[in-house]
């Protein structure tokens, strides 16, 4: 059975309140320290044609997402608009594309901007955490009020090898990282919803290189419309509800 353990006040005052404020004030200084290295030439009035680009994306997106719901010839002419070889909207020539790559990788600005990035996150995380781990390892820091499984116990006791203590409690290294992927929410109230994005998704932009290429968004867009097949969800509704009418009759 799980061993059950009191908190000391003490660890509430000393490690989690502390942890939890040094998070929030890294993530607000960040941004400040983020927005005073951002160069001049980094956030430009958008172009008309990269917009563009970008809304043919989301409409051929959701074309192919909620292809089901309309009837096939519909959906094929639909496709023909987007697909077509010669005047397609998210048919890309060859030379178009080489040269919207070449221009991307060219950029001197786009590379030292997307540095920046990378390093006003690197750096923080990687100092606040040996911080944590020197000063806080070891310590069970919160216990969540509610039962959990044992496929938790890796994430929330991170730092605690008690197999005996109960997975709902939370280790002051887990605490740590919950904080690094949970303060979206708090950021949006105090920087703005625009301005609130979080970690989880900056580390998954960091594998984009130099960010999203439109021209390559439009052909693998393509790539993805050509493959799809057409399924009629209509006459299968009609099946689905004489089965839930069925069964609620027979109750």
């Amino acid at each position: 059975m799980a061993e059950e353990l009191v908190l000391d006040t003490a660890i509430r005052d000393w490690v989690l309140v502390p942890l939890s404020v040094v998070m929030v004030l890294i993530g607000v200084l960040r941004y400040f320290v983020a927005k005073l290295m951002r160069s001049p030439s980094a956030s430009p009035s958008p172009d008309p044609k990269l917009v563009k680009e970008g809304q043919v994306v989301i409409r051929a997106r959701n074309l192919r997402m909620n292809a089901q719901y309309i009837p096939a010839k519909a959906f094929k002419s639909r496709k023909v608009y987007y697909t077509n070889e010669e005047n397609g909207l998210l048919h890309v020539p060859k030379e178009e594309a080489q040269k919207a790559q070449a221009a991307m990788f060219s950029d001197p600005n786009m590379a030292m901007d997307m540095m920046k990035k990378n390093l006003s996150m690197i750096v923080p995380q990687t100092l606040t955490f040996a911080w944590v781990n020197f000063f806080f390892s070891g310590f069970v820091a919160a216990k969540i009020p509610f039962p959990l499984t044992p496929r938790f116990r890796g994430m929330l006791q991170n730092g605690i090898d008690l197999s005996t203590v109960d997975v709902s409690y939370v280790s002051s290294r887990s605490w740590y990282f919950l904080n690094l992927f949970g303060l979206r929410g708090l950021f949006s109230l105090i920087l703005g919803e625009e301005n609130a994005t979080d970690d989880a998704q900056k580390m998954m932009q960091m594998g984009g290189g130099f960010g999203a290429n439109p021209t390559m968004s439009l052909a693998a867009e393509k790539d993805s419309l050509d493959i799809i097949q057409h399924d009629w969800a209509l006459p299968k509704m009609e099946h689905h509800a004489e089965e839930v009418l069925r069964k609620l009759l027979k109750k």
